[in-house]
This record gives C-alpha cells, sequence and structure tokens, in this order.
C-alpha cells in the first residue's frame, strides 16, 4: 500500500446523525480525496440536509469542502422524512452545532458529481451514497459513462432479512416477531423513499451495506465513552475532550435514545452511513476495515478469515438485487412489500452486487477514532471546535 494513496470519493447524504459520521471518514481519513458532497432529501427536508452538511463540515474544520444541493423529492412521490428517528431538523439532539461558513455552490448536484468524479482517472473513484438514491439515479441515467469510469458505488440501504447475519434488527410497537426494515416491516427508509431510483442501481459495480451489516456496529456507552474522550483522554466531568467530540456525542445520545423508543434497541444506535464510506477500503492492504463477504459457517464472520472449518475456502458471495416498486408509503406503512430489497444468490464466478455479512467492528470503531483525532488537530490549528 503506498503511503500518499488518495482514493477520491464523492459523498451523497442526507443529515442525519448518522451521516455526520460519514462526512467525518470522508473528510479526515488520510488515504480519502473528497471531491465534493451533495445533498438529497431523506432524513429531513433538503434545506435542511443541505444546512447540516455545511455546518458539519464547519464543526469538522473543513467548510471548504464543496456542497451541492440535490434533489428535493423523489422520482416519482413525494418526499418523506423521520423527525420520530432524527428530529425535525434532521440534527436535534444539540445546541453545539455551528452556523456553516459556507454555502452551497450555485451548480446542479449531478453535474457536479459528473464533473468532479469523470475527472478522476478511470477506476479510481468512489461513490457513496447514504440517503435517498434520487440524486445517484438522476446521475447514472444522465450520463451512463460513469459507471465504467468509477471504481464502484458504495450504498448504505435495503435490508435482507432472513437470517443474513445476527443482527438485532428491532420491533416497533406490539410486533411479535423482529422486523426485516426499519421504516417499514420489509423495507429500509433510503430504499423506500425512492424505490423507483434504487430499481435502476444494481446493475452497476455496487456493494450495498443493508441493516443487516450496520445493526452489527451498536455505538454502545463504550463507544460513546471513546469518542468523548478519545483513546486515552482523562474522563473530567462531562465535556468531553473537545467540543466537536462533545457536539458528535450529543448527536449519538439523542440517536441512542430515539432508537431505543421507536424499534426497542437499547444497546446503543446502529451507525449505518459510514459503513457505506469504510466499505470502499476493503481489499487493500494496511488500511482496509475487512468486510466478510462469505457466508458464516458457525466460526463468526468477525473472525477475517477466507478459510472454514477443515481449511475449506469460502466462496465469495455475489447477488442479483430487485427492489419492489408496487405500493404508496402508506401501503408500506399498513404491510405492503414496497421498498422491500429482494436479493437472490448468484452462481459463484458471476458478478453482482456485494452485500458483506459483517466486517471488523473493533478496526471500524479505531478507524472512526483516528478520524475524530485528525479533526481535532484541523480545528487547533484553525482555533476552531
Amino acid at each position: 500500500m503506498e503511503s500518499n494513496l488518495k482514493i477520491p470519493i464523492w459523498l451523497d447524504c442526507d443529515p442525519g446523525h448518522d451521516d455526520a459520521f460519514a462526512i467525518l471518514l470522508s473528510a479526515h481519513h488520510p488515504h480519502l480525496k473528497l471531491l465534493g458532497l451533495s445533498t438529497v432529501h431523506g432524513n429531513s427536508s433538503l434545506p435542511h440536509t443541505t444546512r447540516n452538511a455545511l455546518s458539519l463540515l464547519t464543526a469538522m474544520g473543513t467548510p471548504n469542502i464543496p456542497v451541492y444541493s440535490g434533489a428535493s423529492e423523489s422520482l416519482t412521490r413525494s418526499a418523506v422524512h423521520a423527525p420520530a428517528i432524527h428530529g425535525e431538523s434532521g440534527l436535534d439532539g444539540t445546541s453545539l452545532l455551528p452556523a456553516p461558513l459556507a454555502q452551497p455552490i450555485n451548480e446542479p448536484a449531478v453535474q457536479a458529481m459528473a464533473k468532479a468524479l469523470l475527472s478522476t482517472a478511470p477506476q479510481t473513484a468512489w461513490l457513496v451514497a447514504t440517503g435517498a438514491l434520487t440524486n445517484i439515479a438522476l446521475l447514472f441515467s444522465s450520463h451512463p459513462d460513469l459507471a465504467s469510469h468509477i471504481k464502484g458505488l458504495s450504498i448504505m440501504g435495503g435490508a435482507i432479512g432472513d437470517g443474513f447475519t445476527s443482527a438485532p434488527m428491532g420491533r416497533v410497537g406490539g410486533e411479535e416477531t423482529a422486523r426485516i426494515g426499519n421504516w417499514s416491516a420489509w423495507a429500509e427508509f433510503n430504499i423506500l423513499v425512492d424505490p423507483e431510483a434504487a430499481s435502476q442501481l444494481f446493475s452497476n459495480p455496487t456493494t450495498l451495506i443493508p441493516l443487516d451489516v450496520t445493526h452489527l456496529c451498536l455505538a454502545t456507552p463504550d463507544v460513546q465513552n471513546l469518542l468523548l474522550w478519545g483513546k486515552d483522554g482523562a474522563k473530567n466531568g462531562n465535556e468531553g475532550k473537545t467540543i466537536l467530540r462533545r457536539m458528535l456525542t450529543d448527536l449519538l445520545i439523542f440517536f441512542a435514545n430515539t432508537y431505543a423508543k421507536v424499534f426497542g434497541i437499547t444497546a446503543g444506535p446502529p451507525l449505518h452511513d459510514p459503513l457505506a464510506v469504510a466499505a470502499v477500503f476493503d481489499g487493500i492492504v494496511g488500511i482496509e476495515i475487512p468486510f466478510y463477504d462469505f457466508k458464516s459457517n458457525g466460526t463468526g464472520v468477525e473472525d477475517g478469515l477466507g478459510s472454514g472449518v477443515g481449511g475449506e475456502k469460502r466462496r465469495r458471495e455475489r447477488y442479483e438485487v430487485k427492489i419492489v416498486t408496487e405500493g404508496s408509503h402508506e401501503d408500506a406503512l399498513e404491510g405492503a412489500q414496497t421498498g422491500r430489497s429482494i436479493v437472490r444468490l448468484l452462481p459463484e464466478g458471476e458478478e453482482g452486487v456485494k452485500i458483506p455479512r459483517g466486517l471488523n467492528i473493533g478496526r471500524f470503531w479505531q478507524v472512526v477514532e483516528e478520524c475524530m483525532e485528525r479533526a481535532d488537530e484541523v480545528n487547533a490549528a484553525n482555533r476552531v471546535l
């Protein structure tokens, strides 16, 4: 691995508590070059998600990263937001979020994305999507050449179910069995809010990070303490090592409370979106956060080994993904499968969508903390937060 390796990425997001950590990794990982950031409807309205992105970049000492405002609603449906999880602003729970030091660039987001990605060398850049997939569908429909130009598309979205992993999926109200999705019993939010957009994307070189994986990665109280105080930080009072760390921990605590209230998951909130950023490193020796794209044989998917019991090789899994587009959002809440991600395991050797079954969770949190340290250093140098 080259020490000066910089992977170009573009982040399309809807901040969003977990998006904050996707932005942290994108902006402060030493082996990523964040080309730009586009916002989309989703966790809150587009004006809120755009302002949240600008404020988070300011808080992290990187207000110079260009931000572009994208789609305010889905391709064919009205926008749907998630105030029960993220609050009305999309980032409720802290008073420490600063006013933005920059404004969104006055250029269409899809045009800016295409220009930035096509300016990179072929097969080097990644596109990471952590919100509704409207911008991404518009990008590929208007610039189909991008599919072969970029290294990959990493999406946080979807839910597989049927024991795909051992992750706790939560229950809502009086449900007797755990659900597959979060926004509905069958569907994950990012897919459900624009299933038509999602249905266009899975023929591209795609990595899909579903709820089945993100719910393995809970921000437990121990994780919250790590992020608040740092690896070797002295725990004096409740203020935390820096204002940035306190702000992000405030967001995690709010997120934990809403997840416990709505889904009954009390160990900590799943940190969905940064995993889609972390997947960019998979397979790069020296910097990867290992993701495991094989089925566990009972020894566990977190072991990181390529061989199972007796030394047999675990085969790499690739999938065909189809999205259910029939029905409305209201139908989905009444039990319809609108927005459901239906997957089929492909024969060995066929190319398709990569859907990991697990990851090295300890390594993931280590990288998040390292990025937090870099953000602290930038802020100290700039005398902000």
